[in-house]
């Protein structure tokens, strides 16, 4: 691996052809952070992808990508006097040194709950009104309720055992199915939205990231229909003119692979 001399040279490095590109760059000279927001996403999901993959390669390439987005916003925020990379560096170095007492401090922690509610209870000395105030509101829904369950327990909130929490999840499905016989679709879309909650919590105290489980499952499903679509091509078929049970001979075989 890099000695620590090399991996500053390297970060020196891109930080000179940021200035380069900023200055000489027709496009990179356009862009605005409003701009680069969107991009910024899609390489985020891009890393998440190849983490998911365990691709290591993969992930080296779209953390530099991701590394790169970051110059870029503390580039253009250092032509505005507003901040720059060191700026932000610093911000984040005296965070985790004031958000880690038990490292940097006096502060004795049992284990890794303990560290998370200490956290929690810094986030708030420090001015946060809520303990929620740092969700962000654009999060995708499901790693959204992951985060709130996780912030909450943070301070306290929380089940005390898994088996309470598949309780839930039970009571939370018989209140679903009443309301699936009512018909009500309001009622039912609420309802629905309480048993996913549940199941969040309960993959939560299994220690399981129920957006990465849900993920592996997308990748999954995808592999096996793109072979059943596969196999159909080579014998001449469309899909719509086959059977469930012809094409589910398919879907057992790529099961199998």
């Amino acid at each position: 691996m890099n000695s620590r001399a090399s991996q500053l040279q390297a970060f020196d490095r891109l930080l000179t052809i940021m200035d380069e590109l900023r200055a000489k760059c027709p496009w990179d000279q356009k862009q605005t952070m409003q701009t680069l927001r969107h991009l910024t996403i899609e390489e985020t999901y891009e890393l998440g992808d190849a983490i998911l993959d365990n691709d290591l390669e993969e992930v080296k390439k779209e953390l530099g990508d991701v590394l790169l987005h970051i110059v870029f916003y503390a580039k253009i925020g250092s032509e505005t006097n507003s901040f720059d990379i060191a700026d932000v560096a610093n911000d984040i170095c005296e965070k985790l040194i004031n958000r880690h007492p038990h490292i940097y401090g006096d502060v004795k922690v049992a284990n890794e709950e303990e560290v998370k509610q200490n956290w929690e209870k810094i986030k708030l000395k420090e001015g946060k009104k809520s303990v929620l105030e740092g969700v962000p509101s654009s999060l995708p829904a499901l790693v959204k309720s992951n985060r709130i369950q996780d912030k909450v327990a943070g301070v306290g909130f929380d089940w005390e055992k898994p088996e309470q929490v598949w309780e839930k999840v039970q009571e939370e499905l018989g209140e679903f199915q009443d309301e699936v016989k009512s018909g009500n679709t309001d009622a039912m879309e609420a309802e629905f939205g309480d048993v996913l909650f549940s199941m969040v919590n309960y993959a939560r105290f299994l220690n399981i990231n129920p957006e990465n489980a849900l993920e592996r499952t997308n990748k999954k499903f995808i592999k096996r229909f793109q072979y059943l679509e596969e196999k159909a091509k080579e014998q001449g078929k469309a899909l719509k003119d086959m059977t469930l049970s012809e094409m589910d001979v398919f879907w057992e075989e790529a099961k199998q692979l």
